[in-house]
C-alpha cells in the first residue's frame, strides 16, 4: 500500500491518498513498457528522409571513356553510385514507421507505467485544480513549491479543462492531458506526475474494470 501525498492550489500538504500499485498492475513488464514506448515513438517519426537513384541525379548517360586500352577500371555512367556526385545504391525513401501493438498490452502498459510511478515515488495528488480563467501564475506557483520548477511534469486531469492547459501551455516541459488520454510514455517521460484527486479515482475505476 502506498501513501501519495495530497496537495492544494498553492502546494501546501492536506493530506494523504491511499492507493495499492497492485490494484492498478499486479506487476510490472519492463519488456511490454519497453515495446509500447518504441512504439509510441515510431509513430512519431516524421518518416520524410528521401535520397536520389542514379537515376534522379543530374549528369550524362554517355559512356566516361571507351571500354579497353585507357588502363582504369571499365566504367559506365558518372551517376554511378561509386562517383562522386552519384546516386546512392539503396536510396531511402519516405516511409511510415508507425506501427500498433495489441489494445489489450497498450492499455496494460500504461497501468504498469502508472504503478511504477507510484510505487518510485513520483506521483503527487491535487486535491483540486479548477480555475476560472487561465493564470499561469498560479501554476507556476504550484511547481515552485513542490520543487518542480524547471523539471518536466504531467499534470492529469479528469476533464478537459481549457483554463489548467492554457495556464501551463508556456512552461517549458510541462504537460497537461486528460486522465482518459494517458499512455505509457506521456506517464514514464516527465520527472514527475501531477494527477488530481478525481483523476486519480477515475484511473483506478478504469484500471479495475
Amino acid at each position: 500500500m502506498a501513501s501519495l501525498p495530497v496537495y492544494d492550489k498553492t502546494g501546501k500538504e492536506v493530506g494523504k491518498y491511499e492507493i495499492d500499485p497492485a490494484d492498478i498492475a499486479s506487476s510490472i513488464n519492463k519488456q511490454l513498457l519497453h515495446d509500447v514506448v518504441v512504439m509510441y515513438q515510431a509513430s512519431r517519426r516524421q518518416g520524410s528522409h528521401q535520397t536520389k537513384t542514379r537515376s534522379e541525379v543530374a549528369g550524362s548517360t554517355k559512356k566516361l571513356y571507351r571500354q579497353k586500352g585507357t588502363g582504369n577500371a571499365r566504367a559506365g555512367s558518372r551517376r554511378s553510385n561509386i562517383r562522386r556526385g552519384g546516386g546512392h545504391g539503396f536510396a531511402k525513401r519516405n516511409r511510415d514507421y508507425s506501427y500498433r501493438l495489441p489494445k489489450k498490452a497498450v492499455r496494460l502498459a500504461t497501468r504498469m507505467a502508472m504503478a511504477g510511478k507510484i510505487q518510485d515515488e513520483q506521483v503527487l495528488v491535487l486535491d483540486s485544480l479548477s480555475m476560472e480563467s487561465p493564470q499561469t501564475k498560479e501554476i507556476v506557483g504550484l511547481l515552485k513549491a513542490l520543487d518542480l520548477q524547471g523539471k518536466s511534469a504531467l499534470i492529469t486531469t479528469a476533464e478537459n479543462d481549457a483554463a489548467v492547459y492554457k495556464s501551463a501551455r508556456n512552461i517549458q516541459r510541462v504537460e497537461v492531458s486528460r486522465v482518459s488520454d494517458l499512455n505509457a510514455l506521456a506517464i514514464l517521460r516527465p520527472h514527475r506526475v501531477l494527477i488530481t484527486r478525481d483523476a486519480m479515482d477515475a484511473f483506478k475505476e478504469k484500471a479495475k474494470s
